[in-house]
């Protein structure tokens, strides 16, 4: 349990960070959002930055959703419980609220609901902000064995692990992950879980490349190290499930590159321009199965206990941390990609 540093009631208003255009982000202060019935008043902890939140803070958008008002962004995000009878608890934050009502919700696909409201996205508010208002049934406890950032972390991990499980990793397979950011770590460790005996990884920067090797994978090589020749060399006919976590179209050839055939490539990564371009005939030879990720689905509770166990790893996946205040800071920070997360505190 935590308590409100200021005294057990929230303050009339509160620290917000939003973003108005391209690189713009103002922080002022604005009131603190009302709770409904069915919501709770979170104070956030600690907030995630994604590289989702990057293609925000860069393009002022993301894919074809375009910045049409000032927004705060942020949806990797921990905090404590304000008021009710859970009051004090910490909890980590799904970040998504499906409607509940269409077919997709109904057949347990939530995370394809076309009219699911998503944090720091469209026209819903995010996490960069000292306080809130979120569904109750959302709000999922951190044991006291998880600090507040690894609560911001369970969101990638829990994308991760729902890439895994569109991958239909079995034991005994040769997997590849493309793209070594928080992800695709994240990724590394998840598929040693499901069962694959050998873990390859492909990497362009230096010190992702170390992260990966420290998680011990069976090899990390460069985009330029990883051409046929390579692929034939550790993997035979090909790795039987390949993961590109980088969003170019670069990795998405180097995922089919790698990949046996008959093979999956689940793809991840969200590319820039909202466009991927790949070759046709190499995919349609091998006669691959091309998967791709949409957030994550009901995966919270599995990604609590992953950790809680130890059977996954989150210690120096965070490698900066800023106040609020300075915001804006750390999203220039993570563009320049030197370290791996970058983390805010709001409060």
């Amino acid at each position: 349990m935590s308590e409100n540093p200021s005294g057990g009631r929230p303050p009339a208003t509160m620290a917000v960070a939003r973003l108005f255009g391209r690189g713009d982000i103002r922080r002022g202060r604005e009131p603190v959002p009302p709770t409904d019935p069915g919501t709770d008043l979170v104070r956030v902890t600690a907030v995630g930055l994604c590289g989702s939140d990057l293609h925000w803070y860069g393009e002022a958008g993301i894919g074809d959703a375009r910045l049409e008002a000032p927004l705060v962004v942020g949806h990797e995000f921990a905090g404590v419980i304000e008021g009710g009878p859970r009051h004090g608890q910490r909890v980590a934050v799904d970040p998504a609220i499906p409607c509940g009502h269409c077919e997709s919700c109904r057949e347990g696909y939530g995370n394809l609901c076309p009219d699911v409201r998503f944090a720091g996205h469209g026209s819903v508010d995010g996490a960069l902000r000292e306080y809130v208002a979120w569904p109750t049934e959302l709000l999922v406890p951190l044991p006291d064995e998880l600090s507040d950032a690894d609560g911001a972390l369970l969101e990638p991990l829990g994308v991760g692990l729902h890439a895994v499980d569109l991958g239909h990793v079995r034991v005994g397979d040769t997997v590849a992950v493309v793209g070594c950011g928080p992800i695709g770590l994240l990724t590394l460790q998840l598929v040693r879980v499901a069962g694959a005996t050998r873990v390859l990884a492909v990497e362009p920067l230096a010190h992702r490349l170390a992260a990966a090797r420290s998680l011990g994978v069976d090899d990390a090589v460069t985009p330029e190290q990883a051409d046929q020749a390579y692929w034939r060399r550790v993997a035979g006919r090909g790795a039987d499930v390949v993961f590109e976590v980088a969003g170019t179209d670069e990795a998405v050839g180097t995922a089919l590159a790698a990949v046996r055939p008959g093979g999956r490539v689940v793809l991840a990564g969200i590319p820039d321009d909202d466009h991927v371009t790949f070759s046709a005939s190499t995919a349609r030879r091998k006669g691959v199965t091309i998967v791709l990720v949409r957030r994550m689905n009901r995966v919270y509770e599995r990604a609590v206990e992953l950790v809680r166990q130890g059977r996954v790893d989150l210690s120096g996946l965070v490698t900066a941390t800023y106040p609020l205040e300075r915001a804006a800071e750390a999203f220039e920070a993570a563009r320049q990609r030197t370290g791996l997360k970058v983390v805010i505190t709001p409060s």
